[in-house]
């Protein structure tokens, strides 16, 4: 058997079905994931990749075959191609997908169709029925599957009239029941224009309800309503001498394609022969150069193993040990071994409770514990860590309180699952007790692989206050909270509509629920069924009205929920319908009276036929309705998704086998009207991947609209600061149009709801009402926080009544333990010290995602049970997504584990943390795809520091992080600029070096110390800037730059030759000293402004540097106070003078570039016309002559002209940079190698001008236009630029 997965209305999907109805081999349909970019077709091992290579491979494995006949093979093979230009085109212009298509991509696509056409309009002579051969073919199915959706809403009726046969043709095609099964009843567009621009409308926009409860976008209407009958394309005559004349067109250019590949491949030939004659002479020589290399390599890294092996060695909690010389290079493992247990074991991550300064307290947001940490939660703590540390050394008493959350739905079902594979048992046949011991032991055996990865993140939380949901203590606050809730009225028990897995056999919160589109008529595969279920169809059928005088027709994409209907509904001014105002009408299965009610609110009279059917225990909004006119509610499903005893004769059917079923009764009856398709969200399980359905159930409830009101307050009058400010107006939003929350899970792992049920003495259970179902006497209900509370509870609402009480079997929703964090953790009810002490909490800092499902939860709760609002400031940080911009997915393979950036690991290796977990084969494949794809070395190890610099600086972008490796790649090798950076100072650094005591005299020092001092001062104030307004970007922006650019790149540099300098002399030492100092003081800042960002590395350094006085006392970088700029060390005057000095060093650099130079060191003449300028280059000249590899510099006086033989570059209007070639190269050998680039660039142009001159340039689209016109600008700038060095060098060479 097939399975075929693709992206919502995709067309390869429908081609697929039709190649397999032809050859009668079953496939089925994975739901559609938005996130694939084409069809992916999986067939035991192997898997397909796109829709050309899915045709062929089923048409090839079903044995001989007419739809891919050997012998044809490649004229059907050019027709898929054209296939697949077709697909791209409706890709780009068709709903869903024209949306991510810019106007270049469709121009593109629009060419490729009319090509496409015309060749069809050929080819598809008079007579002719199919494109290659005598019988329908892979190339009919994959063209015409393409082309549908295009003729079907962008090809207008010009189009439609210029390629009449082609529309002959496809209309033939789709007549077929093969074509008819997989595209429906597709028509053609109506609109008179040629091409139908895409849509622009809001996809946020508003939904109305469709017939039977379906939501539909505004204005929508089924498919059939925007189109005309396929036949109404008259055909047209071919035009012979047409035909003729493109045939032998397209013959010239086959052969002149022909003639150029097979020059090509003589090339080729020739220089293999070639090389394969070089290599005998040099292959024993790169032999030995290669073993050398290798040795070396290997060597290397004996060294670096045995270097890792002694950090790691350190015992457990004490200090490394980090004196003698540093190591060649950066390595991460051992770098940051050792580190965090010693500051762990120090206490550093502890606050003082005696202490006087101002409090910082943050809580985790508390990672599920049913696995490993993936690279959203890196980012969390990356951001959250970066944010602790910096207010630690700001001088806060800072508390970062870490736990984990028991996450009742995700790890009951992970459970389950590994008892059925493993022991082949489910949790009822062990017993809730039973099962819950095997959850404590999961639990307690993967629990603590969060905590390692926190470690290894550097995250300074308290681990002597870590929680975990399920704890005694968090319990305790769970049952007061629930208690107190409903002992208040805002906890009440209801018999409402609930997101009901079937699968799962539990409500499910809203956030657990996965909307995907379905554009049209779509099979789809459903958890339980071996048939795949159809969605996207609406099915009409009539309802015979009770006097006998007619019928009124109304429509459902659910059709077997009807066994539900307790009315319909149309609209009071619609005049249609007046006469049966207040009727009735029959129902074709119960025989129920149902009556016609009016209702402006549900019904649209201008969408479908005005009738509605309603069915108020099955549809949120039949459910309102329902309330509005006091109608019946009927439940038509058991718990397994059944149908119940209500469904009359189809009692015991799966309710997607019901959904066929009812629809044959209704044919049978007479009553059928017909289907069309029609789009519609469709709600999935996250956990089971099972369609939701919509059930009335008996549940505790949260009254929310007072706690809500109260949040939107707290925003408004600035108690609760919601960074960045736009999330506001989704605050606002969301609470002010707040529906209850339902918070019963019929789960057994989670806080057990502590409310108990009174069954009086001598009851039969149909005068107790049964708990939890329909019959039950929701007034029975009492609370208590254990069973002896409960009792007397009950024994004073009911006194002298005998009785028992049953405990409810549900627990409750994740969401409410996790609503109680910020302080449950602190210890309430008890008013404990922490409590007192560090309650409200300052911070919380999580994911724009959970805005709404814990944020405001917390909020909420916070205000109602302890009176204040939980935390001050609410930080939103991005959502990490791949590379590609897509959603991370274990089944996509995508799902990065942080320690493997950490690490590293090898692709083998990530295949292999795919296995052994609850993914399907199928799913596993997929995954490896995906890593394949985008790790096909695996992940280079990158180190913690790289890592979490990467996170966060990756908070520049805006609600999505686009993550990709290489920039973490790139920022370990960043890690070892600082360790070159730290070593060069300490080889600079005299033995015995004392640090300055006082801050640096920038007025004393030299320029280009005064320089980095006030480059240093404008780091701190910009960073400190940034970081109180939580601008991560700007602050690692910063920070980089000043180390980067400003300290690596410029001031280690200019103060070598400082270096250098004779101490004999007093002016020398002294500036030897100064500069000295100044790198200590940018050194030891910069390291202290960079260590909340990489705490291992600059902890590893700063140990490492000589310490000063002042900060003798601080065992940690991490205890040290944070940079505060400097009064005295802000010089803009020194700032303009090395900016303009950077300046002729750029142009002198750009000269060498230019000339090809590398170690030679040519003399500058430099000519200033600009006094001041003169002046700031005069205190520079050494300063540029270092950092532009020069020999010396010569200011030239006014008027004075530079030696013959100089390149000239132009720095601005009043300085001229000249640099000495002559005696540098060689004036003719340059000039022979100009010629031919010269002569290259020449037969670029000549080809361009050649293209763009071509009668049939003007077809080319519009994108492929400019791009030539952007080349030939560039070659244009490149001949030009080769032409003015060729002037130089002849000047040069008449020069010499």
């Amino acid at each position: 058997m097939y399975t075929i997965q693709a992206p919502p209305g995709h067309p390869g999907q429908p081609a697929a079905l039709i190649a397999c109805a032809f050859l009668e081999k079953p496939l089925t349909m994975d739901a559609p994931d938005p996130d694939l970019p084409a069809p992916v077709l999986k067939a035991g091992e192997h898997t397909a990749h796109g829709t050309s290579d899915i045709l062929r491979y089923v048409a090839s494995h079903s044995g001989p075959s007419s739809l891919y006949p050997e012998a044809l093979q490649g004229s059907i093979d050019k027709w898929l191609q054209v296939a697949s230009k077709c697909e791209a085109a409706a890709l780009a212009w068709v709903e869903p997908f024209a949306a991510k298509a810019d106007d270049a991509a469709r121009e593109s696509a629009r060419s490729d169709v009319t090509t496409a056409l015309e060749q069809l309009k050929v080819d598809l002579l008079p007579g002719k029925q199919y494109l290659v051969g005598d019988s329908l073919t892979l190339a009919d199915v994959a063209v015409a599957a393409a082309l549908t959706p295009l003729f079907e809403g962008v090809l207008g009726r010009k189009l439609q009239e210029h390629f009449a046969p082609v529309v002959a043709w496809l209309g033939t095609c789709q007549k077929l029941p093969q074509f008819e099964k997989a595209l429906g009843s597709p028509g053609l567009c109506a609109a008179e224009e040629e091409w139908v621009q895409p849509s622009k409308k809001d996809a946020a926009g508003k939904k109305k309800k469709a017939k039977g409860g379906t939501a539909a976008a505004d204005g929508a209407a089924p498919a059939a309503a925007a189109a005309v009958p396929a036949a109404a394309g008259a055909a047209v005559e071919l035009d012979p001498e047409k035909a003729a004349k493109k045939a032998a067109k397209d013959a010239d250019k086959a052969a002149k394609l022909a003639k150029f590949a097979a020059k090509k491949a003589a090339e080729e030939a020739a220089k293999a022969a070639k090389a394969s004659s070089a290599a005998d002479g040099v292959e024993d020589k790169k032999a030995k150069e290669k073993a050398e290399a290798e040795a070396k390599k290997k060597a290397e890294a004996e060294e670096v193993a045995g270097l890792i092996a002694a950090a790691k060695s350190t015992p457990k909690g004490e200090k490394k040990q980090v004196e003698g010389s540093m190591y060649k290079a950066y390595h991460p493992k051992m770098v940051e071994a050792a580190w965090y247990e010693w500051w762990e074991q120090c206490g550093f991550f502890k606050p003082d409770p005696a202490s006087t300064k101002p409090p910082f307290v943050i809580v985790i947001p508390p990672p599920n514990v049913t696995g490993a940490l993936h690279i959203g939660h890196a980012l969390t703590n990356s951001i959250q860590d970066t944010i602790t540390r910096w207010r630690r050394m700001s001088g806060y008493n800072t508390l970062w309180v870490p736990g984990t959350d028991h996450a009742g739905i995700a790890t009951q079902t992970v459970v389950e699952k590994k008892l059925q594979r493993e022991k082949g048992v489910t949790r009822h046949d062990l017993g809730r007790d039973a099962f819950l011991g095997e959850v404590w032991q999961w639990v307690d055996q993967y629990g603590h692989r969060i905590h390692d990865q926190l470690r290894r993140l550097g995250s300074s939380v308290d681990w002597s206050r870590s929680v975990f949901t399920m704890d005694d203590k968090l319990s305790r606050a769970v049952l007061e909270a629930f208690v107190r809730m409903f002992e208040g009225g805002c906890i009440y028990r209801d018999n409402r509509l609930v997101n009901w897995c079937c699968r799962l056999k539990t409500a499910v919160s809203d956030i657990e629920v996965d909307y995907i589109d379905i554009p049209k008529r779509t099979l789809m595969n459903v958890p339980g069924y071996n048939d795949p279920v159809e969605f996207g169809v609406l099915t009409s059928f009539a309802y015979p009205l009770e006097d006998g005088s007619g019928e009124i027709v109304v429509a459902t994409t659910r059709p077997e929920t009807m066994l539900g209907d307790t009315a319909v509904a149309v609209h009071p001014e619609d005049p249609r319908y007046t006469s049966m105002h207040g009727k009735f009408v029959v129902h074709p299965v119960s025989g129920r009276r149902i009556p016609i009610i009016c209702d402006a609110e549900l019904v649209d009279m201008a969408f479908g036929t005005g009738a509605v059917k309603v069915t108020p225990a099955h549809d949120p909004n039949d459910f309102t309705t329902g309330k509005r006119h006091s109608l019946e509610f009927i439940n038509i499903f058991d718990d397994d998704g059944l149908i119940n005893a209500n469904g009359g004769p189809f009692e015991g059917q799966p309710r997607f086998k019901a959904r066929i079923t009812v629809v044959d009764f209704l044919k049978e009856k007479g009553l059928f009207r017909g289907t069309t398709d029609n789009p519609m969200r469709l709600g999935l399980c996250s956990r089971s991947k099972d369609v939701i359905e919509p059930v009335l159930k008996p549940q505790w409830w949260v009254n929310c609209k007072d706690m809500a009101a109260a949040s939107c307050q707290a925003v408004r009058d600035g108690s609760l600061q919601v960074i960045p400010k736009e999330f506001e107006a989704v605050w606002f939003r969301w609470l002010e149009n707040i529906r209850d929350w339902c918070i019963s899970r019929q789960l057994w792992w989670g806080h057990r709801i502590p409310a108990y049920y009174v069954i009086f003495e001598g009851e039969d259970d149909k005068a107790a009402g049964r708990p939890g179902m329909p019959s039950e006497d929701m007034s029975r209900w009492i609370t208590g926080r254990n069973l002896e509370e409960a009792r007397a509870a009950a024994a004073a609402k009911y006194p002298g009544r005998e009785f028992r009480l049953v405990q409810d079997e549900d627990v409750l929703d994740t969401w409410f333990s996790s609503g109680l964090f910020p302080f449950s953790v602190m210890g309430w009810p008890e008013q404990t010290p922490d409590l007192s002490a560090f309650y409200p909490t300052s911070l919380l800092e999580t994911g724009h995602d959970i805005l709404f499902f814990w944020v405001a939860r917390m909020v909420m709760m916070g205000i109602q049970l302890t009176g204040q609002v939980p935390f001050k400031q609410v930080y939103l940080h991005a959502m990490v997504r791949d590379a590609h911009g897509r959603k991370m997915s274990k089944s996509l393979g995508n799902v990065i584990d942080p320690l493997h950036v950490i690490e590293g690991i090898s692709l083998q290796g990530l295949h292999e943390t795919l296995l052994g977990g609850n993914l399907d084969p199928k799913e596993v494949e997929r995954a490896k795809t995906g890593q394949k794809a985008d790790f096909p070395d695996g992940i280079e190890e990158c180190g913690t520091d790289a890592l979490r610099f990467a996170l966060v600086a990756y908070t520049a972008q805006a609600r999505d992080i686009n993550l990709d490796i290489k920039r973490v790649v790139a920022y370990r090798y960043w890690c070892n600029k600082l360790w070159n950076a730290i070593k060069f100072a300490m080889m600079n650094l005299p033995p015995g070096f004392a640090p300055p005591a006082q801050q640096l005299a920038a007025a004393d020092c030299p320029e280009a110390c005064r320089w980095i001092l006030s480059r240093l001062n404008n780091a701190i104030t910009t960073i400190v800037q940034a970081m109180e307004a939580y601008d991560f970007a700007t602050a690692t922006q910063r920070v980089y730059a000043f180390w980067q650019n400003e300290v690596c790149d410029v001031f280690i540099e200019v103060m070598k030759p400082v270096m250098a300098l004779d101490d004999s002399k007093s002016e020398h030492a002294t500036a030897k000293r100064l500069t000295r100092e100044t790198l200590w003081t940018c050194l030891d800042c910069g390291l202290r402004l960079l260590h909340p960002f990489m705490p291992f590395v600059t902890e590893e350094l700063w140990q490492r540097l000589p310490r000063n006085p002042a900060l003798a006392e601080f065992p940690s970088i991490m205890l040290t106070p944070y940079p505060a700029p400097v009064s005295g060390w802000e010089d803009p005057a020194a700032e303009r003078a090395m900016e303009y000095a950077l300046s002729v060093v750029v142009a002198v650099r750009k000269l060498r570039s230019d000339y090809g130079l590398t170690k030679q060191k040519p003399h500058l003449y430099v000519a200033a016309t600009d006094r001041d300028k003169a002046a700031m280059l005069r205190g520079l000249s050494l300063e540029v002559v270092t950092l532009s590899t020069s020999s010396d510099l010569t200011l030239l006086d006014s008027g004075a002209a530079p030696p013959l033989g100089c390149s000239v570059a132009i720095v601005d209007e009043s300085t001229t940079v000249h640099m000495l070639l002559k005696g540098i190269l060689d004036p003719s050998l340059e000039i022979a190698k100009l010629e031919k680039k010269a002569s290259e660039v020449n037969g670029r142009i000549e080809q361009i001008k050649k293209k763009m001159a071509m009668p049939t340039y003007d077809k080319t689209p519009e994108d492929v236009k400019a791009a030539d016109v952007e080349k030939l600008a560039k070659a244009a700038a490149e001949l030009a630029a080769a032409g003015a060095a060729m002037d130089a060098m002849r000047a040069l060479l008449a020069a010499s």
